[in-house]
């Protein structure tokens, strides 16, 4: 009876873990590792602090006021529209979290990041996925998208760069998604965690757009300070206190040492930028050297791509050995 009952009730238990990053922590380990998602560690002795001000413990509410101000200028917001997170993986899920409520419809792109998608699943929502085609440079085709909102959606998922393929959406077109989200009530969603490594022209965050635009980024990716898991959330004041709220569930207070750090790592966040900059540009030209290597990869995928600094650490000693031992690259 017991065995038949789970077997009746299986369909309709919660999502709870993720595939990707099980595979992640267990199976990325090749020392040319093509699967990482963010460039070389910075060096916390190349970060200009004094560690002698470091504390253990410190004040804290509802969010570092320090750190929210720092995150507030860098995107020209209010402080009371920054959520602390403990990074971008996080910000999703607790914006997601706080958006919506389970049987909602919620679109996701596809391609997408596979976390998003977990945890959307572990929401118990509706997911309908719109296309981004290869064949359309995967950019989001906005008459695609149209017709797949409906009165029901509450919310539209989408990456900026697209995670997988590095690919730029433009302001145009999130003002054309806002329209659509505001036309239903619902709001758009922005991981915007590689948008930085457009190092020339640096789109604005599209939390700008309107206030139906959700935004989350954080430094773990392209800035080399993964370990210290400064993630955000912009969003309108109401619905970020609702976010805050929703985070004493998860993890009530933050590590005070870790948030002393992130507010050192955006006083010099120019310093961090441009290290990782030439990380990836350094990347970004073996990739194009390697083209064959590569034969789907996009252009416009190369041209944008945030390529893991890790990878290549030493370029020349990757290319000698790219040869003989495909074993190595996964």
């Amino acid at each position: 009876m017991v065995l038949l009952l789970r077997a009746t009730l299986l369909p309709f238990m919660t999502h709870k873990h993720s595939d990707y990053m099980h595979w992640s922590k267990t199976q990325s380990r090749a020392p040319f590792n093509l699967a990482t998602s963010g460039v070389a560690p910075f060096a916390l002795r190349e970060l200009p602090i004094d560690l002698k001000k470091l504390e253990i413990n410190g004040d804290d509410s509802y969010g570092y006021a320090p750190l929210q101000k720092a995150i507030a200028a860098r995107h020209g917001v209010d402080p009371d529209c920054v959520v602390e997170a403990a990074g971008t993986s996080m910000a999703n899920h607790l914006a997601m979290a706080a958006i919506v409520e389970s049987s909602d419809e919620v679109l996701i792109e596809r391609p997408a990041y596979g976390p998003i998608l977990d945890v959307a699943h572990y929401l118990q929502v509706h997911v309908k996925r719109f296309e981004r085609a290869e064949e359309n440079g995967w950019a989001i085709d906005p008459a695609d998208l149209r017709r797949c909102v409906t009165s029901k959606t509450r919310l539209i998922v989408i990456t900026n760069l697209h995670n997988p393929t590095s690919v730029l959406t433009p302001e145009t077109i999130l003002r054309e998604i806002g329209d659509f989200a505001r036309s239903v009530g619902a709001h758009v969603l922005v991981d915007e965690v590689y948008l930085d490594t457009v190092y020339e022209g640096t789109p604005r965050t599209s939390f700008h757009l309107g206030p139906e635009f959700v935004v989350t980024s954080s430094l773990t990716k392209i800035y080399g300070v993964s370990g210290l898991r400064c993630g955000w959330i912009l969003a309108q004041p109401e619905l970020a206190w609702k976010m805050r709220r929703l985070n004493d569930l998860y993890s009530a207070t933050p590590v005070y040492p870790g948030q002393l750090l992130s507010v050192a790592a955006f006083k010099h966040l120019d310093v961090l930028r441009e290290k990782a900059r030439r990380i990836v540009e350094a990347d970004r030209e073996l990739l194009r050297w390697k083209r064959g290597c590569f034969p789907r990869a996009p252009a416009d995928g190369i041209r944008h791509l945030s390529s893991p600094g890790s990878l290549f650490r030493n370029a020349g000693t990757f290319s000698h050995r790219h040869g003989r031992e495909h074993r190595n690259v996964r």
